[in-house]
């Protein structure tokens, strides 16, 4: 047992880690400092008296309990006082009224020391009586603004009717809106404000405007969520809003958008829908629609059509250009101004390439049907000519080619150019054209309440 040392076998802080034991020190010095930091700012502060007085104790008394009983939630506060020394007892509904307590008491003039002795009551019919009380006022209360509460529903009742009637009259609205999507919205806007000018002026009434600020700050809130989720198709909205102010195309017309091409049937609060020449629905949401390029090949009645003519390199250049031209010429729907023009394009593989271009007016002609024409005639005029259009040439190496014999092949050109000479221009009517037409009307006239497009609004 020698070398023993008590303290050191009973001190239970070498149980812990040293960081530990630094913190259960520092909180063992701070909550007496605490607790007597509280315990300062609730007492009453002065000086004592050096005799004690007991009627003065009598009179401490007798104000702290008149005192009392003129709070709520005090009924089973006891109260004694010797040598100026309170002491209260008993039980309160609540723990913040026990803490008033002693601020109540510090007041009282002579209190030296307050020894508050208060328990939170944890009786069930004690704390459901005043709650049953709460109630009853509230629906005194209730009655007593009945009358009121009807006044300020009525009138935001009405003040919203009148901004429904007015919203569904079609004047002024269809008279400053350009059509009838921005019609729609200023009909949506003026609903919308009437609505929170009702709910402004009830909240008004009830003397209750800073329940409209709670409101709106939580309708900002849930808007703005719903604004992230719903990005797409507000964006979707938006271009269908400045679209139908814009209108950079009409209804009918033929259009290039992000490489698709198709007449334009409607254009919708979310998208615009074309028809294909193929005769398929194309839908293309009015967010690209806004920021892509658009090309709209209806705008102008002129139109070229270009083709390209691979000839003979042996043959002479300027007279093919001649022929050509010549041919695009005698075509009825070429025009003469803006007059065909042909070029040379370049040297292919084993041809000449020569670009052949002709002007029509697409809604007389169609620019499928005479650009076909125009290639059947030139071809024919060429060929008339002697001027061959030599298909891709490939060189054989070997002894020979057996059955390649001359004068079979000799004689076909001339056949050729017979039968090319006897070549007629034919009509290219619009027959394809108008047939198109039909289906994009009925396709219209299907929905016509869903289209923005209208051929009276002005266009860019």
């Amino acid at each position: 047992m020698a070398g023993f040392d008590p303290m050191t076998r009973f001190d239970p802080m070498t149980r812990f880690d040293p960081m530990i034991r630094t913190l259960l020190l520092s909180l063992l010095l701070l909550v007496p400092a605490a607790a007597f930091a509280q315990t300062e700012g609730s007492q009453p502060s002065g000086t004592i008296a050096v005799e004690s007085d007991l009627q003065q104790d009598a009179a401490i008394a007798d104000r702290i309990r008149d005192i009392l009983r003129q709070l709520d939630g005090y009924r089973q506060v006891s109260v004694s006082v010797a040598d100026g020394i309170v002491t209260l007892r008993g039980s309160a509904l609540e723990a913040t009224r026990i803490e008033a307590l002693n601020d109540l008491v510090a007041r009282v003039e002579g209190v030296v020391a307050i020894e508050n002795q208060v328990r939170e009551s944890t009786d069930v019919v004690e704390r459901l009586n005043p709650a049953l009380e709460r109630m009853q006022e509230r629906a005194q209360q209730f009655l007593a603004f009945s009358p009121l509460i009807l006044v300020a529903l009525s009138s935001g009742v009405l003040l919203t009717a009148f901004g429904l009637w007015l919203a569904r009259r079609r004047w002024p609205w269809d008279v400053i809106a350009p059509n009838a999507f921005i019609a729609d919205i200023y009909r949506q806007v003026v609903r919308l404000a009437f609505v929170v000018l009702g709910i402004v002026l009830a909240l008004d009434l009830l003397n209750a405007t800073a329940l409209l600020g709670t409101i709106l700050g939580a309708a900002g809130i849930v808007g703005l969520a719903i604004g992230f989720a719903v990005r797409d198709t507000v964006e979707n909205f938006i271009s269908s809003i400045m679209l139908s102010i814009r209108q950079p195309f009409r209804p009918k017309d033929l259009v290039e958008i992000e490489g698709d091409v198709g007449h334009v049937i409607r254009l919708t609060s979310r998208a615009t829908i074309l028809l294909s020449p193929n005769g398929n629905h194309i839908r293309i949401p009015n967010a690209t629609v806004f920021k892509s390029r658009i090309i709209n090949y209806t705008r102008n009645d002129e139109r070229r059509f270009t083709f390209l003519v691979g000839i003979d390199p042996a043959a002479d250049i300027a007279e093919a250009q001649r022929i050509i031209l010549s041919a695009l010429k005698e075509l009825p729907f070429v025009l003469d101004a803006p007059g065909p023009g042909v070029w040379v394009e370049g040297l292919g593989a084993s041809t000449i390439d020569i670009t052949a271009a002709g002007w029509i007016k697409q809604h007389e002609t169609g620019i499928g049907m005479a650009k076909g024409e125009a290639i059947r005639v030139v071809k024919a005029r060429l060929e008339a000519a002697g001027i061959t259009l030599p298909e891709p040439t490939y060189r054989l190496l070997g002894a020979g080619v057996p059955g390649a014999s001359g004068p079979e092949q000799a004689g076909a050109a001339p056949v050729a150019a017979q039968v090319a000479a006897h070549v007629e221009v034919q009509d290219v009517g619009t027959d394809e054209a108008a047939a198109l037409e039909e289906i994009i009307e009925a396709e219209r006239e299907a929905l016509p309440d869903g289209d923005l497009l209208r051929r009276e609004a002005p266009q860019e």
